[in-house]
């Protein structure tokens, strides 16, 4: 797909009613949920877009993965405001930021004082420094939506993969996490990933496989209680490779979204301090030998093991190692089909619905066919357990869901991979 145009964007699909919801599980006998839905084509032609984040008025600001930050206003003018190295059109650019795999601009969150400080931070790759490093940047968006300026970066040593291509597990840049959002406390959470180094899940002082709790400076939420030793930014650690962070609407308690090692996607209610019990090290719990130190797909290389003995062989939470890690409430049925993303539906148009998480799954391929690209909606029970989980039936051709967010205009927006951004409202 080529570039969008940045003057208009693409509203120009009129709304239209799908059918009823399609329940594909259920975690009990419950009747389905059922409605219909509006669909909206927000935005098209875009490059990999990653992330949304939202004022009050419907202006949305998204990043797209290799080219950076723009803004749609609520007249449908996109205005481009930050381009990574090599990117054009920009008003401004950052040489230093690029993008490199499963690297680049990543997670983007507005102030939620945005309307007196006009602030908004910003996670992506950056070779200012090597080993290159990710980072979180805050910068102040000028009055008129059409630059950016006061760049800050407030943290600046989440690690970044920079094995080579030839590396047994993928080339460069992979496992960066990169979600951003403030939760109800006020506080700014960072999630990432463990960049295919087994030491960081476990490390007290490297960023990566963390949950982060940190407020508008970069510093430490006071509040904070990682185990003695640790960076005092930690608010959880031992995680995977999370891309999905919200937060419960009726108690404000963070969960998490988490890809699986070729098994056991994740969604895990965090508690403060928490260990999420991914330790993919050698010799732990009787492993041998693994490539470039790094267990996290030995099992994928043996014939013949299908996902329930990967999944004992290589937890992804590891329990008995780590007997008071947190346990996640959902595994995705024992898949790894890419949950990257998550969000909570609110309001009474959403029916039986208000209150329940949503998560966006980019799904596997297998000989070109996608599987598993889909919208789960996920109920919970007031004890934060899974109570029912709906697959969408989607009005519009599925995607890798690569971002799910709740809109101020109580509609669901959604950004896949293959360049759209989609809405979705309930029906009457």
């Amino acid at each position: 797909m080529g570039y969008l145009s940045r003057t208009t964007a693409v509203l120009a699909l009129a709304p239209f009613m799908t059918g009823a919801f399609i329940a594909a599980s259920s975690a009990s006998a419950q009747m389905m949920n059922t409605t219909s839905l509006q669909h909206t084509l927000v935005l098209q032609d875009l490059d990999e877009p990653w992330d949304m984040s939202f004022l009050d008025d419907g202006t949305m600001f998204f990043t797209e993965k290799c080219d950076g930050l723009s803004v749609m206003l609520p007249s449908g003018q996109v205005n481009s405001l930050l381009g990574m190295s090599g990117a054009e059109g920009y008003a401004s650019s950052a040489d230093d930021l690029f993008c490199d795999g499963q690297a680049g601009m990543m997670g983007v969150a507005v102030d939620p004082d945005f309307a007196t400080n006009r602030q908004i931070y910003v996670y992506s790759t950056s070779n200012m420094v090597t080993p290159h490093t990710n980072r979180l940047m805050r910068m102040v968006v000028n009055d008129d939506f059409s630059n950016v300026s006061d760049r800050t970066d407030i943290v600046d040593d989440v690690p970044y993969k920079m094995a080579p291509s030839d590396h047994p597990f993928g080339g460069s840049g992979a496992h960066n996490g990169g979600r951003v959002r403030f939760g109800p406390d006020g506080y700014i959470y960072l999630t990432t990933g463990d960049t295919h180094n087994g030491e960081v899940p476990q490390s007290p002082t490297m960023m990566g496989s963390k949950v982060l709790r940190i407020d508008r400076d970069g510093n430490a939420a006071a509040e904070n209680t990682p185990p003695e030793g640790f960076d005092k930014r930690t608010y959880t650690y031992g995680h995977r490779n999370v891309q999905g962070i919200a937060f419960h609407p009726g108690t404000g308690t963070p969960i998490t979204a988490e890809h699986g090692p070729w098994h056991s996607d994740e969604i895990t209610v965090l508690s403060n301090g928490g260990n999420a019990g991914w330790d993919p090290r050698p010799n732990m719990a009787g492993r041998g030998d693994c490539p470039d130190n790094y267990c996290g797909y030995s099992p994928n290389q043996m014939d013949g093991m299908d996902r329930y003995a990967r999944a004992a062989f290589m937890p992804m939470t590891d329990l008995a190692t780590y007997p008071d890690a947190m346990p996640p409430i959902w595994d995705n049925n024992g898949w790894s089909q890419g949950t990257s993303s998550a969000a909570f539906l609110e309001g009474e148009q959403w029916g039986d619905w208000n209150g329940a998480m949503v998560v966006g799954i980019m799904g596997i391929g297998f000989g070109g066919t996608p599987i598993g690209q889909r919208i789960d909606v996920i109920e919970l029970t007031d004890e934060m357990t899974v109570e029912d989980v709906t697959e969408l039936t989607l009005p519009m051709e599925s995607g890798r869901f690569r971002s799910v967010v709740f809109g101020p205009d109580g509609s669901l927006y959604t950004a896949t991979d293959e360049g759209f951004i989609h809405k979705l409202t309930p029906g009457n």
